[in-house]
């Protein structure tokens, strides 16, 4: 079976204060999600918006992440095949084992 679909993503930045919060709203046509994260700036630490970004916009993605991952369990459960009972840790891929430099 052959199957073809387009998910829509849209992602907002909004820093004020040293913080910075982003929304990630994803629609799939059938359902819609919204993801959130935050990064703050450490007062030692030097302002570059850019690492706030990126860490705020990836926490927002895990978090989005976490959400499919409990709807498609929640689906799997329902068609009777249950997911594994360790299946909503986090996943680190080829990453698993590097060493983070």
């Amino acid at each position: 079976m052959s199957h073809t679909t387009e998910w829509k993503t849209r992602i907002y930045l909004f820093e004020e204060d040293r913080t910075t919060k982003v929304r990630v709203e994803l629609d799939t046509g059938t359902s819609r999600l919204t993801g959130h994260g935050t990064a703050r700036l450490n007062p030692t630490d030097k302002d570059v918006p850019e690492i706030g970004d990126e860490l705020a916009a990836a926490r927002a993605l895990e978090n989005l992440a976490g959400q499919l991952k409990r709807i498609a369990y929640r689906d799997m459960v329902g068609v009777g095949a249950a997911p594994e009972r360790d299946s909503l840790k986090p996943y680190g891929g080829w990453m698993l084992g590097a060493a983070v430099r």
